[in-house]
């Protein structure tokens, strides 16, 4: 015959209910407390106790259902101790609901064992959700010594956190924790630990760049927020700002999808096939979408504000694939100027294609586009405001009396950029000169690259008038080209003539200059070097034929202009003698004599031609006509 203990309680008096709370624990003695539990067993969404007292206690936790008894958790959790248990409807004993109980089921279920006097097995993949599950039941010593806060606390300081591989696994369970990770202080010691010993082992640069970083693909597998606080703490121990940049560009690269799209060009103009956004963002449905376009930014944001303020502490490559990314999760305009303003101090390192920024368009914008004039491919109103920063950086170093440098590369990268954008059929005049325009003109020691990308977006648009490229043709300078250059703007037809007249002009000046030994001559291909003055007799002659070259052309040139104003003032002048002589030849049809002297004329022109001198005198009569 079974015993059982007693497992109503009268709810008659508060003393009844104190005595019998003093006697239900008077009897749980450690010797017997594993004799409760004979095994377990779980069946769907219910978890069983097997023992030959009956359980008396139901415990729900989320969809799980515990059925135990209720003595071993009373002794040893102090918040069930207190709760005042309602009995069960449907069953003989108590139930309880644990809400938002930290860990789930699978926590509760080892701290049920522990509370049977079962073995207790921690690891770093659990210690964090039992040290706050223990917290929220208030296992504390006072109920009993050795209880299970001080043993996860025990557990956490000494072999947790001397732990590199221990102290990650234990910080990444922390993120489904909160706030009692959080409140526990797990979350900050964890923090700290790893900042401790990554400043420890990592004090020069070398560890970092050349071998990539022990630590690096550990941290950057870190939720954000965990991110930036070990992004602090490592950078508040004193750690040189290149290692900081590295961890960023690591955890960019692992969270933020298209980091490494590269755009290299015009690969076509229709929309929607080049642009960034679409290869990001297929595949989601809308509301994939705008939990992901949030949780991008806010990473975005996030290591923005951890950027360390020293230039070389990320490449200008890096800063302008987060400008990228901004653009595309519409990140707030107070960021996407900060990137802008950081990548115009580091624009002289940039590519071509890295500032091929792609016109990000929503569907709004889209639809707007199609009642509106077609946008340009690349957004430039972005590589402007670059350009606008980083001569405002130039003009505070001049005003600092320090050393200026990168003016040259920034005109040739800017160069290429326009001939890149030039084939964009949408890009109007008015964009491209004022880019063209935006850097001094002591900027560019050589103009071929400006002519260059000035011929590509003449030839891209066939359609301009005959003032907009003498408009688009005053932003090169033409005694700064190249002899090649030069060569290639004489046979240019897409020039107007005047352009053409200029650089022939300027280059004979330059060759004449050579010559007389005024100036060094500039030759080769875009070269931007300047040569030295020739000295030998065969440098001397192959001047003096090149010379001759561009003076015959030139000479051809102006004789053909000649010709076209002579034939032009000749058509003109014909055009009004012969409406003259229709007037005259009416009126003397009109009148009487004409009409008298009809018959004369036959017989006047037999004498003309008779008489020899009236012959003679006609090509005089025909000039004075004339």
């Amino acid at each position: 015959m079974k015993t059982s203990l007693p497992v109503t309680r009268p709810q008659s008096s508060e003393s009844d209910s104190d005595m019998d709370q003093l006697y239900d624990r008077s009897i749980i003695v450690p010797t017997k407390v594993i004799a409760l539990a004979e095994s377990f067993e779980k069946k769907e969404h219910s978890w069983y106790v097997t023992s030959q007292i009956p359980t008396d206690l139901s415990i729900q936790v989320q969809d799980i259902t515990f059925t135990v008894h209720k003595y071993p958790l009373v002794s040893k959790c102090g918040y069930i101790g207190h709760l005042e248990l309602q009995p069960s409807i449907s069953n003989f004993g108590y139930e309880l609901k644990l809400e938002n109980f930290p860990g789930g089921p699978e926590t509760f279920e080892v701290i049920l064992k522990f509370c049977y006097g079962l073995p207790l097995d921690l690891n770093p993949h659990n210690i964090a959700a039992i040290r706050c599950a223990s917290e929220f039941l208030e296992m504390s010593e006072e109920l009993e010594d050795g209880n299970l806060i001080s043993k996860t606390e025990a557990f956490l300081t000494f072999v947790v956190l001397s732990s590199w591989k221990d102290t990650i696994t234990v910080l990444k369970s922390c993120e489904a924790l909160s706030p009692w990770a959080e409140n526990l202080q797990i979350v900050r010691r964890c923090c700290d630990s790893i900042a401790w010993k990554a400043s420890r082992d990592n004090s020069t640069i070398a560890d970092v760049v050349n071998e990539e970083g022990w630590w690096l693909d550990d941290v950057a597998g870190l939720r954000i927020d965990h991110f930036m606080r070990i992004i602090t703490a490592i950078r508040a121990k004193g750690t040189k700002p290149e290692i900081i940049g590295k961890c960023i560009m690591c955890y960019a690269t692992r969270w933020l999808p298209g980091m490494d799209v590269e755009v290299e060009g015009l690969r076509g103009y229709g929309y929607g096939k080049n642009e960034l956004q679409f290869s990001i963002l297929s595949g989601k449905n809308e509301d994939e979408c705008v939990g992901h376009n949030k949780e991008q930014k806010t990473i975005i944001e996030s290591l923005v504000s951890l950027l360390p303020p020293q230039p070389e502490a990320v490449p200008c490559k890096f800063l302008l694939k987060m400008l990228k990314m901004a653009i595309v999760y519409s990140a707030s305009s107070a960021l996407i100027a900060e990137l802008e303003k950081r990548v115009g101090l580091t624009l002289e390192n940039a590519s071509v294609n890295d500032l091929l920024i792609p016109n990000y368009k929503t569907e709004d914008q889209v639809k707007m586009n199609k009642q509106q004039e077609q946008r340009t491919m690349h957004d430039i109103d972005v590589v402007q405001r670059i350009v606008e920063y980083f001569l405002m950086h130039e003009q505070e170093q001049q005003h600092q009396l320090q050393p200026i440098s990168g003016k040259s590369n920034v005109s040739k990268l800017m160069d290429s950029y326009l001939a890149e954008i030039a084939r964009d059929p949408n890009l109007s005049i008015t964009k491209f000169q004022v880019l063209a325009e935006a850097l001094p003109e002591n900027a560019r020691t050589c103009d071929d690259g400006l002519y260059r990308a000035i011929d590509t977006y003449l030839k891209t648009h066939p359609s301009l008038s005959e003032h907009d490229r003498k408009k688009i043709c005053k932003v090169m300078n033409c005694e700064k080209l190249s002899l090649d250059a030069c060569m290639h703007a004489a046979q240019n037809d897409r020039l107007p003539l005047r352009t053409v007249i200029q650089v022939l002009f300027s280059e004979q000046v330059k060759m004449r200059a050579a010559m007389r030994g005024k100036e060094p001559a500039v030759s080769g291909n875009n070269s931007e070097h300047e040569v030295t003055q020739p000295s030998t007799k065969t440098e001397i002659m192959t001047l003096k034929s090149e010379l001759e070259n561009v003076k015959e052309k030139m000479a051809e040139l102006q004789k053909d202009y000649s010709e076209l104003q002579h034939e032009y003032a000749k058509l003109n002048s014909k055009h009004r003698n012969l409406s003259g002589w229709i007037l005259s030849w009416k009126k003397i049809r009109k009148s009487a004599l004409f009409n008298r002297k009809v018959e004369g004329d036959g017989t006047s022109e037999e004498q003309q031609r008779s008489n020899p001198l009236t012959h003679k005198d006609n090509p005089r009569r025909r000039q004075s006509v004339s």
